[in-house]
């Protein structure tokens, strides 16, 4: 029914990057022309599992293809479902929703929050349900490329951020599970941060219906962003949150990309630069905001054993490109 001349084209189009259509086209010439047809009726992107050396490939290659920036987005979107599921239900994601490719990791830390505001309980509830849509999605839409969720700590790493934001003393303890209040602050930690990895992630896919999707996963994350800044006005925690976005920004660069809930004392419930655009970061400076490091590195705070996928590594401390 199709020939090659439409197969090669069709992978053309529609293929992450040359890498993905180098990959597609190699398995469409040694299988045959129905093994490529099955690749283009299976209405989900379909790549090679032997990930280590196509991301090898692809940085030799100066590379990002959006399988990717996706399992990047993974990575986060694993940190945020465990986070709200946990909070709100006490247990996180289920094992059918964790398998992937690269080292499946457990979760450290976390549990039933006792809400005494039934509207922040409901927020969380809603945020929680997002954050595991978020989850199924991009692995579905990853297919067999999707990663695995790597080891996730919730427990000692809000002791460093709260330590570094000035909210507790070295050795004490910061629990975001011990009370609503915590909860917030804990929240406003990954929302904003959230927000930015997909302004910044945005122009490097290719794929229009990948980049219609992330942009309305941006606009998702951006409403919880405002509905726990707004929270934390009303709850009177406004200091706690600009020093979290203080110390936030110190680890992303000479950059400033963060915002508090009060600026210059006055009410920023949306966090923009002089534009009144949102901000964004690249993958690099996201991944020093979760390290918790300024520096670069391949690992740490929330991840204890990195992230999974392609994208790995934090900046270097002070590039303004990175």
């Amino acid at each position: 029914m199709f020939d090659k001349r439409f197969i090669s084209n069709a992978i053309n189009r529609s293929a992450e990057s040359s890498l993905d259509r180098r990959r597609f086209l190699t398995a469409a010439g040694v299988t045959g022309v129905g093994a490529g047809v099955a690749v283009l009726a299976s209405g989900a992107p379909a790549f090679a599992s032997t990930k280590a050396a196509d991301a090898k490939a692809a940085a030799d290659a100066g590379e990002v293809s959006d399988a990717a920036i996706l399992n990047f987005a993974l990575n986060l979107e694993y940190l945020e479902a465990e986070f709200y599921l946990r909070a709100v239900t006490g247990v996180g994601l289920p094992s059918s929703m964790i398998d992937g490719i690269d080292p499946q990791g457990g979760v450290v830390g976390g549990s039933k929050v006792p809400f005494k505001t039934g509207a922040i309980k409901s927020i969380a509830t809603e945020i929680a349900a997002d954050e595991k849509a978020h989850v199924a999605f991009l692995r579905g839409a990853l297919g067999g490329a999707k990663v695995s969720r790597p080891a996730i700590d919730l427990k000692a790493s809000f002791n460093a951020a709260a330590t570094a934001a000035g909210l507790i003393k070295a050795g004490q303890t910061f629990d975001p599970f011990a009370s609503e209040e915590n909860f917030l602050l804990g929240a406003f930690i990954f929302e904003d941060v959230g927000v930015t990895a997909y302004k910044g992630a945005a122009p490097l896919i290719t794929n229009k219906t990948y980049l219609g999707a992330a942009a309305g996963i941006l606009a998702v994350e951006a409403y919880h962003a405002g509905i726990i800044r707004d929270r934390i006005l009303d709850k009177g925690l406004y200091h706690q949150a600009d020093a979290i976005s203080v110390a936030r920004d110190s680890l992303d660069g000479s950059t400033h990309d963060d915002q508090g809930v009060v600026v210059n004392n006055v009410i920023s419930l949306v966090p923009t630069d002089a534009n009144s655009i949102a901000f964004g970061r690249t993958t690099e400076r996201v991944l020093n905001i979760v390290y918790l490091t300024p520096n670069q590195i391949d690992h740490g705070g929330f991840y204890p054993a990195g992230v999974n996928g392609a994208i790995v590594a934090s900046g270097n401390p002070g590039s303004p490109t990175s």
